[in-house]
């Protein structure tokens, strides 16, 4: 199963030059609570790129360029002691770093034995204030949390952060995969690509029909007789299956798998037509796709590089995600019915049964072998429906809404990987919604509430953010 981000942050403790001098313990004793209380928390959200708090302009500027050169995928500031915003205002214009302003400190309470040393050791509010408004003012965008360290809510506000601004950075760096041609006449995810990389830095490669044919020919014969045992161990063979149905779909995951690694994919999408336009295609490969978005690997179909991106994108956010389209409305239960040609992520199966493996009973496009399918039905919990698309004028939006997974499935009647949606309010009501915020037929799902990650991201990839 994909791994969880583990965000590497850059920490930004900042103080004042003017207190070196008239109180030279400051500093120290201010850097060692934040060594001694704070750091170990945040150890818990990501890896903390710390060594000492700055207070020149000269420093300030090194720190920053030093989280950048480390890799560092957002920036906390936290104000120890009052600073002036002027002196981290250029730093902070250059950097392309996604910041936070943590606006803590040490003392929780004020009481009647509140002391000069107790306001001097936590004045770092008004610091922050001053910081954000010059910002503001600056066009430079922020996120800005106010709590203490022992707060409940902290660890989940900090962290929401952390992990959207990592998983902003990885889209921007993302390469997708495209296998074939964008379905004919599919405006929803018709796209600029030029844009794309412009504004949400992803950017797309041709993966050629021809090598994808010639690489599962090639396949080494002892790997795909392993991978095709390891399908009649993992999942419920179904008995018409025969030994050529699974050397030939172990094959062409072999072959997709070559062409996902070589090109360090980080999503990929096909065309199930182009497959039937060669008559050397084995099959399709609905197993191999179902199995990489496991391992984290976005997906989306009908040559759908902004669906891919989406889906890879959620899965960053909170994994495991999956690739899906609402098929059919259920009025009479208020959900929603999910499903597709035969690819889902086998990762958010129900655990109380083996996920069924079937051959289709009728090809979808020509291909010289039978195409099988992984029919995942998705463990009941609640989810996150999410979308990417563009609204007017080419911006990108992010359509969201916090579902139920219904209990439900799998059907023997059917072939291909189905799941039921139970929505909030009526479906009728949430589907006029869904059209009218301009979601696409293709989503991505994931177990819990991840909304307000998704929120925080749309606003570091400059997206508009509807939530359903």
């Amino acid at each position: 199963m994909a791994a969880a981000i583990r965000p590497r942050i850059g920490l930004l403790a900042l103080t004042l030059e003017l207190y070196e001098s008239l109180m030279p313990d400051l500093r120290v004793r201010r850097e060692q609570w934040l060594r001694r209380d704070v750091l170990p928390s945040l150890e818990a959200l990501g890896e903390i790129v710390f060594q000492r708090a700055v207070f020149r302009r000269a420093d300030i500027d090194a720190a920053v360029a030093g989280f950048e050169a480390t890799g560092a995928d957002a920036l906390l500031v936290v104000l120890l002691a009052y600073s002036p915003s002027q002196f981290a205002l250029p730093a902070l214009q250059r950097t392309r770093l996604p910041i936070a302003i943590w606006n803590t400190q040490e003392l929780f309470g004020i009481g009647d034995d509140f002391d000069t040393g107790n306001m001097i050791d936590n004045h770092g509010v008004h610091g922050t204030q001053d910081l954000a408004n010059v910002l503001l003012r600056s066009g430079v965008k922020f996120h800005y949390i106010t709590s203490h360290p022992s707060d409940e809510s902290t660890q989940t506000q900090l962290g929401n952060f952390f992990v959207s601004a990592a998983a902003a950075g990885r889209l921007r760096r993302a390469m997708i995969g495209r296998l074939g041609y964008p379905f004919p006449g599919m405006g929803d995810f018709a796209v600029d690509t030029t844009h794309m990389a412009a504004t949400l830095g992803c950017r797309w490669v041709n993966l050629p029909l021809e090598e994808y044919i010639k690489l599962a020919a090639g396949a080494d014969k002892q790997a795909v007789t392993d991978l095709a045992a390891q399908y009649t161990r993992q999942y419920d063979v179904a008995p018409d299956l025969t030994d050529e149905d699974l050397r030939a779909t172990a094959a062409v995951e072999l072959a997709l798998r070559e062409m996902v690694a070589r090109d360090r994919l980080d999503a990929l999408t096909y065309q199930f037509m182009a497959f039937g336009q060669d008559e050397r295609t084995p099959t399709v490969p609905f197993v191999a796709t179902s199995r990489l978005m496991a391992e984290g690997i976005g997906f989306a179909g009908e040559g759908d590089v902004v669906g891919a991106a989406g889906a890879a994108l959620l899965g960053w956010l909170s994994p495991p995600a999956s690739f899906t389209e609402i098929f059919t409305i259920d009025f009479e239960a208020n959900g929603l019915f999910l499903s597709h040609m035969g690819e889902a992520n086998v990762a958010m199966a129900r655990t109380d049964r083996k996920v069924p493996l079937v051959a289709r009973p009728e090809p979808i496009t020509p291909t010289r072998n039978r195409q099988l399918s992984l029919i995942t039905s998705f463990r009941p919990d609640p989810a996150t429906l999410f979308a990417l698309t563009q609204g007017p004028g080419g911006r990108w939006r992010f359509v969201a809404a916090a579902v139920e997974i219904a209990d439900f499935g799998p059907l023997p009647s059917l072939c291909v990987p189905h799941s039921k949606l139970d929505v909030k309010g009526d479906v009728r009501d949430f589907l006029t919604a869904y059209a009218n915020a301009g979601g696409p037929h293709h989503s991505a799902i994931c177990f819990g509430d991840a909304t307000e990650r998704l929120e925080i991201t749309a606003g570091l990839v400059g997206a508009d953010y509807r939530e359903i």
